[in-house]
């Protein structure tokens, strides 16, 4: 297994010769066979390839492929979502979507993770067997965010086809604040 710190990119374009084979397998030069886990099936033939590791060890691969824009469906049912600080968001039609706080749950194991990691010697396998295990804590936490987003935001879609509108906020600017953590009373 490799221990880099930092995560890396490789990039296979069409002169590298790359392959998708039948029965969901990668060809790649210089590695071989391998075993993907589709998110959906690719349009057209990819153009490029850039296979990504994430700090927990995770590989990602990302295609560049030609799509032709499809028609878009007649107007219907109107909402605007306003993001809030004591729920996740809020409706035009005052639904209330409570926050999920995947962060508060998995703060006790990402304590008893960073402490582990900090007791580790500079330079040794312990640490960065350590440093991976925090990195996958984060990347879960992360992960399950990006799940609920995705979910959400596709139901909102399907149930309102017309037009959704959402309120110009600066979160980056909202994340500098003191509101950046959610407080303990809720």
């Amino acid at each position: 297994m490799d221990w880099t710190f930092a995560p890396e990119a490789v990039r296979f374009t069409a002169s590298s010769r790359f392959r998708v084979l039948p029965g969901g397998r990668l060809r790649l030069p210089k590695i071989g066979d391998v075993e993907v886990r589709w998110s959906r099936d690719l349009p057209s033939a990819p153009s490029s390839i850039t296979v990504i590791m994430d700090a927990a060890g995770r590989y990602f691969a990302s295609f560049v492929v030609e799509a032709t824009p499809g028609a878009l469906p007649g107007a219907g049912p109107v909402t605007g979502i306003d993001l809030g600080l004591t729920h996740f968001a809020v409706l035009s039609d005052g639904t209330k979507i409570a926050s999920p706080r995947f962060l508060r749950r998995a703060e006790k194991k990402l304590r008893r993770a960073q402490r582990s990691l900090s007791r580790k010697q500079d330079g040794s396998r312990n640490r960065a067997r350590a440093r991976v295990k925090v990195a996958r804590a984060h990347g879960r936490v992360a992960d399950a965010r990006r799940e609920f987003h995705h979910q959400l935001s596709t139901a909102l879609i399907r149930e309102n086809q017309g037009l959704v509108a959402v309120e110009d906020l600066c979160v980056k600017g909202l994340a500098r604040t003191r509101l950046a953590r959610a407080p303990d009373w809720r």
